[in-house]
């Protein structure tokens, strides 16, 4: 049996690992687009700041780690995929036929239709040469552009700041992070953003980059024009899926895969940021771009790879956890709410704290956070267990501060039960 998984970040990685372990005579080879061993593009910020260096961002330390599992580790990139002859066409030309084929390609920035998106000091940050190159730009007091301010540019911008950077952030929404956080979340965040130094643009676009005597000249949709050492874009980000165009492989945002992770060719799985699994809060299959869910796309879809259809996908959690400049942000679940549905609200301004509870009859089924660390694990679990929180779902109602409690009382209820 010859399992070919193409791509090298946290689904293929786990899907290799799974496969081995499972089947311990296959052949399994994994394909990495970039010429770099597998590694975590989330471990990029912490490259820029100098805390870890290249190798710390490598998911696996050991250099003969996927030597000794007897998983061949190439480089290269999918060209086409012929489902009908089982046959992986690369770019450079070589062809490799599979049994099973694990589509793991992850996903690509996106360039905005801006005029100038292609000079030299526009970047992406997104890969390790990325990184190497914003590292060679950056400079302490330089002024900087970050275009976007969701996930990705959340975390990319602490990196900025931290190397001294001046930093505009260019954000066409009308609020940061507007797709993990309220307008009440939101707004706080920019504050506390603002008072760390950066200037945020929400409601406003670039209408074009030019060249300029000292760098990038920044033009936005209010006539106004930023210079800059670098402009940094973090617009989303879209599932790498061109190389199946033709292939009878169904596409819609991403894959589109069943409750086994299986496309519709029956050999083929998908898995990560290319993957339109099920999620856990809405039953509807969507791509869903966070690495606990890579890695649990992973190693589901590995082991029906290798044992047949046989694990069933109930549905990932959506989760997010930021850092940004020391403020903790968190997002699970259905944290807009059901229209059908209640909420508890707890909101301190001035400590910076703020934490939202949504509820859906008596179970809690989403929740959001600024500034409140303390038992994240329970809000998942709660969640996530589809816990019948009973006379508790009022308690948290009028102080949401006691989902410890919660989670102990329904616990031992169940337990003596």
């Amino acid at each position: 049996m010859r399992h070919i998984v193409i791509g090298a970040g946290p689904a293929g990685v786990a899907a290799c690992e799974t496969l081995r372990g499972l089947d311990p005579k296959a052949d399994i080879i994994l394909l990495a687009g970039e010429p770099e061993p597998p590694y975590s593009r989330m471990a990029i910020p912490y490259l820029l700041v100098q805390r870890i260096g290249e190798s710390g961002t490598h998911l696996r330390q050991s250099a003969d780690h996927f030597r000794s599992l007897g998983i061949d580790v190439r480089h290269g990139r999918a060209a086409r995929v012929d489902t009908g002859a089982n046959r992986l066409h690369l770019h450079d030309g070589s062809e490799l036929d599979y049994d099973r084929l694990l589509i793991a390609s992850g996903a690509s920035p996106l360039a905005p239709p801006v005029p100038g998106i292609e000079l030299p000091g526009v970047l992406p940050c997104w890969t390790l040469e990325n990184a190497r190159a914003i590292a060679h730009r950056l400079e302490a007091d330089a002024p900087v552009v970050l275009m976007g301010a969701g996930f990705i540019a959340c975390i990319i911008l602490e990196a900025l700041m931290t190397r001294g950077a001046r930093l505009t952030i260019v954000e066409r929404e009308e609020r940061m992070l507007p797709r993990m956080m309220n307008p009440v979340a939101s707004a706080m965040l920019k504050r506390w953003v603002e008072d760390k130094g950066a200037r945020v643009l929400t409601g406003h676009t670039v209408n074009m980059i030019e060249q300029a005597d000292e760098g990038l000249s920044v033009c936005l949709d209010s006539g106004e024009s930023l210079d800059a050492r670098l402009v940094i874009s973090a617009v989303g980000v879209a599932s790498n899926t061109d190389f199946l165009q033709g292939s009878g492989v169904r596409v819609d945002q991403g894959v589109v895969v069943d409750r086994y992770l299986r496309s519709n060719v029956e050999n083929i799985f998908a898995a990560g940021d290319v993957a339109q699994g099920r999620d856990f809060s809405t039953q509807d299959f969507q791509v869903q771009a966070i690495q606990p869910t890579a890695v649990e796309h992973g190693r589901i879809a590995a082991t029906n790879m290798a044992r047949g259809q046989a694990l069933r996908h109930d549905g990932s959690l959506n989760m997010n956890v930021l850092d940004t400049l020391g403020l903790i942000s968190t997002s699970f679940g259905d944290w807009q709410g059901q229209a059908d549905g209640e909420q508890a609200e707890l909101l301190d301004e001035s400590g910076w704290r703020y934490l939202n509870l949504q509820f859906s009859g008596e179970h809690l089924v989403g929740a959001s956070s600024l500034g409140h660390t303390e038992h994240i694990g329970v809000v998942r679990g709660l969640i996530q267990g589809r816990v019948a929180l009973g006379e508790w779902k009022q308690r948290l109602l009028r102080d949401p501060t006691r989902l410890m409690e919660a989670w102990l009382a329904r616990s031992l209820a169940c337990a003596a039960g």
